[in-house]
């Protein structure tokens, strides 16, 4: 197996299942409705929602990065979106997007030809290896706050 595909499937499986550390991201989500997902239980802290459209920014960030000669940077508003619509069918969207970006990403890294691994990303002090191993990280780092705002909710 190529590292580009390893990359590509330990990527998947942090979002979409068969994570070996536990549940994935869309598994966590399971079971949250849009209540749930807007919520704020910790004063101070994101909500699943927002968190989730985090993911899905950076996902579509460094996918954007593997194809760009620019540096990519995402403003505050861009890092953590606002929830703007709290509708169940805003959190339905909001999962189908993020559920996109992410599938656009892996897409992105299984085309990804191995010598590119060691490049620099434009305007950063490290290569796209590790940043790819850093959305990996970023993916299961989310994962566990969206885990304990979930169990939070459950009060």
């Amino acid at each position: 197996m190529s590292e580009t595909a390893r990359l590509a499937e330990q990527l998947r499986r942090a979002f979409d299942g068969e994570a070996w550390h536990g549940d994935s991201v869309l598994e966590i989500l399971e079971g949250i409705d849009a209540n749930a997902a807007a919520a704020k239980p910790i004063p101070g802290a994101h909500s699943i929602w927002e968190l989730l459209l985090h993911i899905s920014a950076w996902d579509d960030a460094v996918r954007r990065r593997l194809s760009s000669s620019e540096l990519i940077t995402l403003t505050d508003d861009e890092n953590f979106p606002a929830v703007k619509d709290a509708a169940t069918s805003a959190w339905e969207k909001a999962v189908q997007e993020a559920v996109h970006a992410h599938r656009q990403l892996v897409k992105a890294v299984e085309e990804l030809p191995d010598a590119r691994l060691t490049e620099r990303v434009p305007g950063k002090d490290y290569d796209i290896r590790m940043m790819l191993n850093g959305i990996v990280q970023h993916e299961l780092y989310h994962a566990g706050q969206i885990a304990l705002l979930k169990k939070s909710a459950r009060r």
